[in-house]
């Protein structure tokens, strides 16, 4: 019998969640994701020194501050892994604009800008962006200007409906911080059936496929196999290599839960102004405390990217 990872790539589009290009071409996935967090640790490793003497050369050269040459870091790593996956590959905008419309349209356009200047068309990239109310109309925006968007830091049905209504090609709900909110507030033990996370994709799913959501389901974050398993058929997963490495192990029988032809009950359509959205938000605990943690980690690990590339510009001088 084929691998459990083989069986999920018959029913869903697997994704990498990592920046170790060496795990990725392990798994032969067909698209990959970043983050801030995934590029800090990769760029530390030696395999990856080149993609950040690139950088800081470039910034020696241009006189570039460390901002704009870690920018430039997260694109040669986006722009390597083009050339190992298939499909496409997220970048991640600067999490500190998430509450800020026009600066995260400028900086993902920024950021198309610099693939396109090394050959990598817009079609391959998905621009990540947080989803506060504001990633939503920016992302709304770069939509209509043919930047395809990854809605990320996902945790509740309202953001899900905001991206809906954005027309996000794609939104990242994150399984693994649901449960992990979950478990700390005290619930559980749960497992793969009602695991908050698995029941909050499949909440999202049937509502975007009940009412003809284009935007792709992404399930990402997940803490172990069986909440992957319990979302097989899902539009995307995006997978860890420790947890691909398990699926890839495992010869067992793997069922498909999820069907865009009986997708199951869907939640009623909502229907979302600013105030709206903003108010369902604040009445959900978990995905306003999650999103407000998963910007302020984003952030810092950014800010921690940068003060590296700054020691680095700074012994280079």
């Amino acid at each position: 019998m084929p691998s459990k990872l083989d069986q999920l790539r018959a029913m869903t589009v697997v994704v990498a969640d990592s920046g170790d290009m060496d795990s990725i071409r392990a798994f032969h996935p067909a698209e990959s994701t970043t983050n801030p967090t995934l590029i800090l640790k990769a760029a530390q490793l030696p395999a990856y020194a080149h993609l950040v003497d690139e950088a800081i050369h470039w910034g020696r050269k241009a006189g570039a501050p460390p901002n704009a040459v870690a920018d430039r870091l997260l694109v040669n790593f986006g722009a390597e892994l083009t050339r190992i996956v298939p499909g496409h590959v997220s970048t991640e905008v600067d999490a500190t604009l998430s509450f800020d419309v026009a600066c995260t349209i400028e900086k993902a356009r920024a950021i198309i800008a610099a693939y396109e200047e090394r050959g990598v068309g817009r079609e391959r990239i998905l621009i990540k962006v947080a989803s506060t109310w504001e990633g939503a109309q920016a992302a709304k925006a770069l939509q209509r200007d043919g930047i395809d968007c990854n809605m990320t830091l996902l945790f509740s049905l309202a953001q899900a409906a905001a991206a809906a209504d954005a027309r996000a090609f794609l939104v990242s709900p994150f399984v693994g911080r649901i449960l992990d909110w979950h478990v700390k507030a005290g619930g559980g033990p749960y497992v793969a059936e009602t695991d908050p996370g698995v029941l909050s994709v499949r909440a999202i799913y049937a509502y975007y496929k009940t009412y003809g959501v284009p935007t792709v389901v992404m399930g990402a974050s997940f803490r172990n196999v069986g909440e992957i398993e319990a979302l097989a058929g899902c539009d995307r997963l995006t997978i860890s290599p420790q947890l691909l490495d398990e699926l890839a192990r495992d010869q067992g029988e793997l069922e498909r839960r999820l069907t865009p032809d009986a997708p199951g009950a869907a939640p009623p359509r909502l229907n979302l102004d600013e105030k709206r959205f903003r108010w369902l938000l604040n009445e959900d605990a978990m995905a306003t405390e999650k999103l407000a943690e998963g910007i302020r980690l984003f952030a810092r690990d950014l800010a921690t990217l940068r003060e590296l590339v700054g020691k680095r510009l700074a012994l280079a001088a």
